[in-house]
């Protein structure tokens, strides 16, 4: 017999939000998926990004003229506008730049692992952002927009294509084991879509449960889960009946089945003691530095072969005091160089990985940051300081696999490496490409809101056709 306490300890425990109203769903509440405008090039995506601001020129953006140009003052007709205000003098990079792989593509030493996949990718040069500030500017990486409250690319995603299994969800994030990216959770948010198309966060410590609340607090006694379960389809029945389908609430009465299997499913893509040692070691899953992203990074693989569309992960979280990313305003070398150490193996892994399953043909993967980092140090005029500032007028983003041309560049910045002056790549170009290799046409993929046909490039957008295989 099912207890006014039962009933209520249930509800309270045994499925919890998360995975109740973020489950991509092929109910008729949800949107229908938008039919392929195109042939897709691919499938699935996995978005990599660094939280801080990865600096170009020291790591996929060449610049000799800045060694040479060393310790002397930018030439500018303009004071630069960076987010500290001060603009000390020219500092060469830190790590040696060398061409890689067959096709010659310059990579530091910054990333010896991912040079090593050199011909896997399609570096642009010459990204540009609206904001030198990391929220707007990490909004606008995964938006479009400065501004809280647009849905993330990965909602987009999500909403035009849909889910390719009913037991995980179809857009997964993994944040930075050591803290949230800024803008926190709403850098997954699905704004105005429907609620189903939100991301998941997923845990990436490897401790405790995946995903929160996903298990009941106690042992449910069988008789009552089910009673319950047929109480509520009652309630929730009569419920709609009267009121209509209401999309939150829709997306809450429906994932009760789905996160049931769910319960099946996440402990099984999240246990990873069955993988080889071989792999393992790949990932760096055995490394004191690589083991953490190491783990997220083949999360991302066995997710995508269990049917999850859209996995995002995050490198760099708190930006407070130390910072936790790659925010390297006081010690360029420290700050990069601990950063790097962490990501560098489990990328490439990735990459290789992918590659040697035959998953790398039909699987996007994006490597992106929100701005890049000035040429100068953040100092005195007259000085060659240790860190640099932010920089959102030109900088270095890659893509990978899924119909990209590898081991090319694309785009060019100014002599060192400040300002883009050849083929400037704004974020509505980045996403309306990413959006052409899922087989999406930009313009087409909208969902009406306050009197407005909005889409994820919002009235812009140009197809990176150069970079397409």
């Amino acid at each position: 017999m099912i207890t006014r306490r039962n009933f209520l300890d249930w509800t309270s425990t045994g499925l919890g939000t998360a995975a109740v109203s973020s489950l991509m769903l092929r109910d008729s509440f949800a949107a229908a998926p938008t039919p392929s405008h195109r042939a897709p090039k691919a499938k699935r995506v996995i978005h990599i990004c660094l939280c801080g601001g990865l600096s170009q020129i020291d790591s996929f953006d060449y610049k000799p003229k800045l060694k040479e140009l060393h310790g002397k003052s930018l030439s500018a007709d303009e004071k630069p506008d960076v987010f500290f205000g001060k603009v000390g003098l020219l500092r060469q990079s830190d790590w040696e730049f060398k061409q890689r792989g067959q096709s010659g593509l310059w990579i530091s030493e910054l990333f010896p692992h991912i040079a090593t996949v050199a011909d896997e990718l399609a570096v642009i040069n010459s990204m540009v952002a609206e904001s030198s500030s990391h929220t707007p500017a990490t909004f606008q990486e995964s938006s479009g927009f400065r501004l809280n409250g647009f849905p993330v690319m990965g909602s987009w995603v999500s909403y035009g294509l849909g889910n390719m299994t009913d037991d995980l969800p179809t857009y997964v994030v993994l944040p930075d084991a050591r803290g949230l990216p800024a803008g926190s959770t709403s850098n997954w948010t699905n704004g105005f879509l429907p609620a189903v198309h939100q991301g998941v966060p997923f845990r990436t410590s490897g401790d405790g449960d995946a995903i929160s609340n996903l298990f009941p607090a106690r042992k449910i006694d069988a008789r009552i889960e089910k009673e319950s379960r047929t109480l509520l389809e009652k309630i929730n029945r009569l419920h709609i009946e009267e009121n209509g389908s209401e999309d939150a609430f829709s997306a809450r009465i429906s994932s009760y089945e789905l996160a049931a299997r769910m319960q099946l499913a996440v402990p099984e893509v999240t246990d990873i003691n069955a993988e080889s040692e071989a792999t393992r070691e790949l990932y760096g899953l055995n490394g004191k530095e690589t083991k953490d992203f190491g783990r997220s990074c083949l999360l991302a693989r066995r997710m995508l072969e269990r049917g999850v569309r859209h996995v995002q992960l995050f490198s760099g979280g708190s930006f407070g005091s130390p910072r936790i990313n790659w925010d390297g305003h006081e010690d360029m070398k420290r700050n990069h160089g601990r950063e790097a150490a962490r990501i560098d193996q489990p990328v490439a892994a990735l990459l290789k990985d992918l590659r040697q399953r035959g998953m790398l043909d039909d699987t996007l993967v994006l490597f992106t940051s929100e701005f890049g980092r000035t040429p100068f140090t953040q100092s005195s005029a007259d000085q060659v300081g240790t860190g640099r500032d932010h920089n959102h007028v030109g900088f270095s983003v890659w893509m990978a696999g899924g119909g990209v041309k590898g081991g090319m560049s694309y785009g060019t910045t100014d002599e060192v490496g400040y300002k883009s002056d050849l083929n400037p790549v704004p974020w509505h170009d980045f996403h309306a490409t990413v959006l052409h290799l899922l087989g999406i046409d930009h313009t087409k993929l909208t969902h009406y809101h306050n009197g407005i046909q909005r889409r994820l490039t919002n009235i812009h957008g140009e197809v990176l056709n150069s970079i397409i295989a």
